[in-house]
């Protein structure tokens, strides 16, 4: 099942230069080490690196909500060496809310493989003394101040804090870090009180008993973790944080290399043990170019509009 990963590296050296073993694919992550984007793309990582002999290797480059990744990989060679994997925040809700008009995603990337979608969830740790939405937002408007823990302005954990404190008339504090991985250990630490993150990272805090679910920002209940309701049901329809993880590339690849890559990421992403993995995370709709092309297009269509409606502006 792993031969067809093969030419990936073929494709990519024939391209770019004569085949070597030490030869090495990057795979840029908008997002500090430990979050779901990481996670993820270390599961791309160590699959095609078993494939093709190559030397795959993740680098993180969290900050500014992905924005620093995204300019890394905008302006690497277009050889197929370097692939970014990003999200909903990174790749589409942060160029919305800190345009750079030298940075249009929709013209400055090759949208590869999106990986898989997922509702985000809010969790609070175990000293806030709240077991539903209801009972966190009563304990906002009764004085208690409260600090959610975010991937940085314009990630999707910033956007649903947001939607948390516009929906509910509440002003809980963003308190920013370089990626999930470092929100999650000070919620942890008690030092935040709540996040809004994906499954992939939440399940395993909750099912842990280390942090506890009070709703889903989706419109239907997540399958991993079913007794929790989701923003819809608790009358809060506009609190709607869908998240994907995809892998791009920079834009010019030639048209040969990014249907090959394209279609290798694809045959791992199908192998037995990965599909178990990403169905662990809650991850649904993989899917190839074309898809992924088509999500990206209704997004900005979708989130331009809605912050504007939402009022959410990041200061300079």
């Amino acid at each position: 099942m792993r031969r067809p990963v093969l030419a990936l590296a073929a494709a990519i050296l024939a391209f770019a230069a004569p085949a070597r073993a030490a030869d090495t694919i990057k795979i840029v992550v908008a997002f500090a080490a430990g979050g779901p984007a990481d996670l993820l793309a270390r599961v791309v990582a160590q699959e095609l690196q078993q494939a093709t002999g190559a030397n795959v290797v993740v680098e993180n480059r969290g900050g500014a909500g992905g924005a620093l990744a995204m300019e890394a990989v905008a302006r690497a060679p277009a050889d197929g060496r370097t692939l970014l994997v990003g999200t909903v925040g990174s790749t589409v809700l942060t160029p919305i809310l800190q345009p750079n008009p030298n940075d249009d995603p929709l013209k400055s990337f090759e949208p590869i493989v999106l990986i898989g979608e997922v509702s985000s969830v809010l969790v609070v740790n175990n000293q806030v003394p709240a077991n539903s939405l209801a009972e966190l937002i009563a304990l906002a408007k009764g004085g208690r101040k409260l600090a959610y823990g975010s991937a940085g302005g314009g990630s999707t954990m910033n956007i649903a804090g947001e939607q948390l404190n516009i929906g509910a008339g509440i002003a809980v504090t963003n308190v920013p870090y370089r990626g999930a991985g470092p929100a999650i250990n000070d919620l942890l630490g008690g030092h935040v009180d709540m996040i809004i993150a994906d499954p992939p990272v939440i399940y395993p805090l909750v099912a842990g008993k280390s942090a506890r679910a009070l709703a889903v920002f989706g419109p239907q209940r997540s399958p991993l973790l079913p007794d929790v309701p989701t923003t819809k049901e608790l009358g809060f329809p506009d609190m709607l944080m869908e998240n994907w993880y995809g892998v791009l590339a920079p834009a010019g690849l030639p048209g040969a290399v990014s249907a090959t890559i394209e279609k290798d990421i694809l045959a791992a992403l199908r192998l037995p043990h990965v599909k178990e993995r990403l169905a662990a995370g809650g991850l649904v709709g993989t899917t190839g170019r074309a898809g992924f092309r088509a999500r990206l297009d209704r997004d900005f269509a979708y989130w331009g509009p809605q912050l504007k409606k939402l009022g959410i502006t990041l200061q300079p």
